[in-house]
């Protein structure tokens, strides 16, 4: 299934209009929730084809979300693909088990707009 749906779930403005600004320019349609508990509520409510996940949040932790958004979705026939986001390098032990929930792992310090653009375009194909 093609993305075409992303929310972004981030905590800082600047990367998350940066994000948001570069993925609607780029054709997506992209909502953006700035806390935990509100980008769970609308991963659970609607159907995006792609989530990219902070880490760091307020309210919860990414991997809290991740997890309740992978069970929420046990019943379901559509599964969103999460991109893990952190600005952290992990232990590998937390590396493993967010890269075992996620469709891809990044750090954010590493990811200008356009290789953010190329990454989704590798998941869509």
């Amino acid at each position: 299934m093609a993305i075409s749906t992303i929310l972004v779930i981030e905590d800082d403005r600047f990367i998350g209009e940066m994000y948001v600004r570069s993925l609607k320019m780029a054709g997506y349609n992209v909502e953006w929730a700035v806390d935990g508990h509100d980008g769970l509520v609308m991963a659970t409510n609607q159907h995006y084809d792609l989530i990219l996940l902070d880490i760091m949040l307020p309210e919860m932790r990414g991997t809290e979300i991740m997890t309740a958004i992978r069970k929420f979705e046990e019943n379901s026939a559509e599964k969103s693909r999460i991109v893990v986001m952190t600005n952290f390098d992990q232990d590998e032990k937390s590396r493993a088990a967010l890269e075992n929930d996620a469709d891809a792992y990044l750090i954010k310090a590493e990811i200008t707009p356009r290789r953010l653009i190329e990454i989704i375009q590798q998941l869509d194909s």
